[in-house]
Order: structure tokens, then sequence, then C-alpha cells
């Protein structure tokens, strides 16, 4: 007599990575509630940033799935959710972006003012930098301060909008119930689920491969950022591949932070290039400015070097070699 097949289906697999996601959705849901509804009406902004956090993961790792292992669920349910996924994490993270950005720039302002090894530029005082590094710090803190506060009211009306408490009840269906094809979903994990991811690794390493190579003129090559911030995009979307067919492998957990660090480099070099544009500042800001810029593109490029070391690590050397 036949035993019954007791493996796992790719239904079972995907179904289980889904729900675990919902449930950690919910659970951050009731933590920003808890913060909201606390003295004041205000949340505590521990609270309130390890919510917005758990959310925007939550909502990304649910939305990456959708996408990678469309087949697997029915589309007509899938597609909907995971566009306004999208949108909500999308939301959720301007404000951390802005917040973490001033952050970044006040302490590399900070520690380039107190370094001996940056020059004064020529025919000024060697005080000039940090003279020029308050009133940098001074109108960066004015320009990124008010653009946190308007993605700060952008997601306070997106949480409290109808459309929000609409993806908040469907996460709260597929925290109990997955709508899955039957087809599909009944195959075996090994010709269902692993070809799909296989597909997500196979678009990153394209995309690696396409990578502009360094500008042999000088340490800067901004213009290859949006490919990197393509590759860090589709490495993410391998690495929550891999995490659903339980494989979270650390190598890429490392890659994709090296390349966490590249974006907020490349962010903050912009936001100091835009601020440099300013009409009308003094010489010493403007000074400032381009060395903090100078100081974050030299950070895309350490960041770009940490990610090939880790993506394509140099062979082990054979022992008694």
């Amino acid at each position: 007599m036949a035993q019954p097949n007791h493996d796992p289906t790719a239904g079972d697999v995907l179904g289980v990575y889904l729900r675990s996601q919902a449930t950690a959705f919910l659970r951050a849901l009731r933590l920003h509630d808890a913060g909201a509804a606390g003295a004041g009406g205000g949340p505590d902004a521990g609270d309130g940033a390890e919510a917005a956090h758990g959310l925007r993961g939550a909502a990304r790792r649910i939305a990456s799935s959708l996408s990678t292992f469309r087949v697997v669920t029915q589309s007509g349910w899938a597609d909907p959710l995971r566009t306004e996924l999208v949108w909500l994490s999308s939301t959720l993270a301007d404000e951390h972006a802005y917040a973490a950005r001033l952050s970044r720039l006040m302490e590399a302002l900070q520690r380039l003012s107190a370094s001996p090894e940056v020059p004064a530029p020529r025919g000024t005082a060697a005080g000039a930098l940090t003279v020029g590094s308050a009133r940098a710090g001074a109108l960066l803190e004015r320009q990124l301060t008010l653009a946190r506060t308007r993605a700060h009211s952008a997601t306070l009306q997106a949480l409290g909008s109808a459309r929000f408490h609409a993806v908040a009840d469907a996460v709260a269906v597929l925290a109990s119930e997955v709508p899955l094809d039957p087809v599909a979903a009944g195959g075996r994990l090994p010709d269902v689920l692993t070809p799909l991811a296989a597909v997500a690794r196979t678009r990153l390493e394209a995309a690696v491969d396409s990578l502009p190579a360094a500008d042999a003129s000088g340490p800067y090559s901004a213009h290859a950022d949006a490919a990197w911030h393509e590759v860090r995009r589709l490495l993410r979307v391998h690495r929550y591949a891999q995490e659903a067919l339980g494989d979270d492998a650390p190598r890429l957990a490392a890659a994709s932070e090296a390349l966490n660090q590249h974006r907020d480099a490349s962010e903050a070099a912009t936001a100091s290039a835009t601020a440099a544009r300013t009409p009308r500042i003094a010489p010493a800001t403007a000074y400032a400015l381009g060395v903090l810029h100078a100081d974050q593109r030299h950070a895309v490029e350490a960041s770009r070097l940490t990610f090939h070391t880790l993506w394509q690590p140099a062979p082990a050397v054979p022992a008694g070699s």
C-alpha cells in the first residue's frame, strides 16, 4: 500500500510565509494604534518608528512575494493588493528617509569640521570650514525638516484614509486565509516555487552584470546611481524569495545592507548638492556643502566596493600554497 505524500506543496510553503508576514503587519499596526492612543493622543517616538518599520517591512515582503510567486496565487486578488502595499510602504518610508538623511549629514559635517585632513579653501582662514559647516547644517536642517514634516503629514493622512483601512482589512484576511491558485499551489515546491525564485535571482544577476564600470577619470559616478538602486531593489526581491523558501542567507542580508548604505549616501550627496544651489548663500557655506558632497560620494564608492566584495568574494587560497 502506497504511503501518502506528506511533502509540503508550493501552496503550503507560500501560505505559511504570507500568513506570517500578514501577522507581523497586524502586530505593527496594533503597536501604532496603541501609541497613537497614548498620552495626549500622540505616539511615542520610539514606538512610532518601530511600528512604521514593522509595517514597511511586512508590506514589502508581502508585495514582493505576490509578485515573485504570482502564478501560485489568485491574481485577481493578489495584483490589487500588491499595488496598494507598494503605495503604503513607499509612503511610510519617506518620513524615516528624511530624518535619517538629516542625521547622517549632521554627523558628517561634525566629523569633517573636526578633521585636520580637510584643507581650508584657498584664500580663506583655516576655520572657514567650521564656520561654513554651521551655516550649511542650519540650511540642511531647514530644508530636510520641512520635507520631513510634509512626509509626516502625508503618512498621517494615508494611515487615516479609507484606502489604508481597505489594505489593512485585506491583510487581516490574508493572516487567516491565502487565496491560492488550486493547480499551481498543489504542485511540489521544487517544481513551482524554486524555479520562480530562480527567475528573481537571474534578473538580479543580469542587473549586477550590467552595472556601469567605474569612471576612470575620478571617484565620482553619480550617473550610475539609478542602476545601483535597481540592483538594490532586485536584491531585496531575491532575498525575500529566499526567505519564503526558508533560506535567509546572511551574505544576502549583508549585501543588501551595503546597498542600503549606498542609497543613503547617494541621497545625502544629492541633498547637499541641492542645498548648495540655494541662491545667495555665503562662499564658506557653499564650500562646506561641497566638501560634504564629496564625502558622501566617497561613501557611495565605498559601498559599491563592499557590495562587489560580498557578491563576488575572492576565491579561497588552497591550503599549503
